[in-house]
């Protein structure tokens, strides 16, 4: 486990999944730059497939946790949560006190908040500890103000579900429903357990001094900044993805690069991708079919990212019906699809990933949010910035309509390049830059001055 470098070490511990890892690895590339060494702990199955990604001229250190999670667990919400809380803490201690113990250890962490079990343990061995928030602040703020949202008994305390005849905006984010809330996911018992995950998780997070947000100062329009959050110095550092310039973003998934010589073929701004993330299924099997059938009576050229386990809803004879002008694959590389010329619209769940990259390659957005953040990023895209259109079903008529809106609707067009100049340009790269600068700072006031 050891590495001979001497230079500062920052052990990174991720939320174990693809939207989180991605962040969390540019991150570490930032840190990298500024002359830390980045010690990044993933669960085996990630290690696997990310460290051999990584060219060694990066030089971050990949540490696995092989008893975590296996390829025979289901890494759903609730195992990944499991193994945070029971094994995770134990490697996280194992890094701290094999490298502490020479003296020249790990100087401080950046800990997922989803991942908060290591904020204890950083708390047992006093290193410094830094939360990383991969999605918007709003989204940051919303959860902080889940006891505001109880004492206006607008959720129960309980199981954080709507109190009954609730359904109001969230106080201070008339974007959001009370029936939009993140944790309403699945049946009762499971949004119990997600509240149940979110309340401890904000918990933990209050004892933190800095928290790293992907996210950009201009979230809301200039004249109504974002309020500060609680006791923690809040660094805006993102998009990640435009200011930590990864040559290769690791991903867990095969990506089918076939798709990039298909678009050659494609007019400009003529092919719509689609994709809704990497978690779980993400639509049922009738949505499947009734977007399949949308895209048969449109016609246009189309990437659709559908995994094999996914595409049950599929009607007979699709892939063959579709073969002159559109495109199925199980995993695309989403950059360089988006960055081509060939891609008119992006038919996406909202994850904030996704919206990010979207807006880096000016791409419009068709929004179809399913769970957690996504309907926040949505209302963001659709009523804020004014990016997109929301799509309330695949309906075909629905469909044709966003699409040509999108595609063609010129005052969006341009209200996405003032955003992607405000958020991707070169004064918005020095503002983080500053930001990140101002961090370290802190951290050399605190912690380690003899190493910066």
């Amino acid at each position: 486990m050891k590495h001979v470098s001497n230079k500062p070490r920052v052990l990174f511990v991720p939320y174990p999944a693809q939207g989180h890892v991605t962040p969390m690895l540019m991150l570490a590339t930032v840190f990298q730059r500024h002359g830390f060494l980045p010690i990044f702990l993933t669960p085996s199955y990630i290690h696997r497939h990310i460290s051999s990604q990584i060219s060694l001229t990066d030089e971050i250190l990949f540490i696995s946790m092989p008893n975590s999670l296996d390829d025979n667990t289901p890494h759903d919400f609730f195992t990944i949560e499991t193994a945070l809380e029971t094994t995770m803490p134990s490697y996280v201690r194992r890094v701290l006190s094999e490298y502490n113990s020479n003296g020249s250890g790990v100087v401080c962490m950046v800990v997922d908040l989803l991942a908060s079990s290591a904020i204890e343990v950083g708390k047992e061995y006093g290193v410094a500890v830094a939360g990383f928030w991969p999605a918007m602040f709003a989204t940051y703020n919303l959860i902080s103000a889940v006891p505001d949202m109880v004492k206006n008994n607008l959720i129960s305390s309980d199981t954080g579900c709507p109190e009954e005849g609730s359904k109001r905006c969230v106080p201070n984010q008339p974007l959001l429903s009370t029936e939009e809330l993140p944790w309403l996911i699945g049946t009762s018992a499971a949004r119990k357990a997600r509240f149940k995950f979110w309340t401890r998780t904000m918990v933990r997070a209050k004892s933190l001094q800095w928290i790293l947000v992907n996210s950009f100062p201009e979230e809301l329009p200039l004249e109504n900044p974002i309020p500060k959050s609680s006791t923690a110095a809040v660094f805006l550092v993102g998009p990640l993805s435009r200011h930590s310039n990864p040559a290769k973003t690791p991903t867990f998934w095969e990506e089918d690069d076939g798709c990039l010589q298909w678009l050659e073929k494609q007019s400009p701004n003529s092919v719509v991708y689609i994709s809704f993330g990497s978690w779980v299924s993400p639509i049922n099997e009738s949505k499947v079919r009734s977007l399949a059938v949308a895209l048969l009576g449109l016609r246009k050229p189309f990437i659709w990212v559908l995994k094999s386990n996914w595409r049950d809803g599929l009607p007979i004879g699709f892939t063959q019906k579709i073969q002159s002008y559109g495109r199925l694959v199980s995993w695309a590389p989403q950059m360089e699809i988006l960055k081509h010329r060939a891609v008119g619209c992006y038919l996406t769940h909202c994850g904030w990933n996704s919206i990010m990259e979207a807006i880096q390659c000016r791409k419009r957005l068709l929004c179809f949010p399913v769970a957690g953040d996504q309907f926040l990023n949505c209302g963001y895209v659709v009523n804020v910035w004014r990016i997109g259109l929301k799509l309330n079903g695949f309906g075909e008529k629905e469909v044709e309509e966003g699409v040509r809106k999108v595609m063609e609707d010129g005052e969006m067009k341009g209200r996405l390049m003032k955003l992607h100049e405000r958020i991707m340009g070169e004064e918005a790269n020095s503002r983080v830059n500053s930001s990140f600068t101002t961090f370290l700072k802190d951290i050399n006031k605190l912690s380690f001055g003899r190493f910066l």
